[in-house]
């Protein structure tokens, strides 16, 4: 989805929200990336704890990047926000504070155009704050679905394949993947498919080979000289 400014200093908040793998960076990324071609003042921002794949940049699971910079808690976005910033990036919202929701409408009354991406639901399946906030004040909201890991239906949960830690865990496909409804319910009852690395060095699943049969050599008569 992309929003068109109609009238200059006109903000709004944009939310994208899924479970983990189903793009939710990746759209974040590409809307920042349009803004920045339209030579629009971006910045970007995503919370101290996420420094799983790059401490300066947003790098979603496919390895689509972009530069950004680390915060420590929400208020300090009020500071680092530019008068004449006019869009703002966020990702990993479900990470920052419970001040989050009441800065980013602050930065939208200012007239900035505010895009946050961030998990709606946590490894229990319960609402992830503060992103429930962030929906309840959005004008554009992103619902994105995942593949479910175990039987291949659309996914909208995160399920954490090992007991570790509390709620925020920070983490990739070692720790997380993405589930239906009901292969989440049922947990640890089963089990994704392990993948398959072809020759090729990818993980698709390898096809099996056709069966080839094999036929005997015919013998030549000999002639017989009469």
């Amino acid at each position: 989805m992309d929003v068109v400014r109609h009238l200059p200093n006109q903000g709004w908040i944009e939310v994208i929200v899924g479970s983990m793998f189903s793009g939710k960076s990746e759209e974040l990324i590409r809307r920042l990336r349009r803004a920045q071609i339209a030579r629009q003042k971006v910045q970007i921002f995503k919370p101290a704890v996420d420094t799983r794949y790059a401490e300066d940049a947003i790098v979603s699971h496919s390895e689509m990047r972009i530069a950004s910079r680390v915060v420590a808690s929400s208020r300090t976005l009020l500071d680092l926000v530019e008068d004449d910033t006019e869009v703002v990036g966020i990702d990993e919202g479900q990470f920052f504070d419970q001040d989050l929701p009441a800065v980013v409408n602050e930065l939208a009354d200012r007239g900035k155009r505010v895009i946050v991406a961030g998990l709606d639901q946590d490894y229990l399946g319960k609402p992830f704050e503060p992103m429930p906030q962030l929906l309840a004040i959005a004008e554009y909201i992103t619902k994105t679905l995942a593949i479910c890991m175990v039987c291949g239906a659309p996914a909208n949960r995160t399920y954490r394949k090992l007991k570790r830690g509390g709620r925020v865990v920070v983490g990739g496909a070692d720790l997380y993947e993405a589930r239906c409804r009901r292969c989440f319910e049922l947990g640890r009852r089963v089990r994704s498919p392990a993948p398959q690395v072809t020759p090729g060095g990818t993980d698709a699943p390898s096809k099996p080979r056709p069966r080839v049969r094999r036929l005997k050599p015919r013998r030549r008569a000999a002639r017989r000289l009469r």
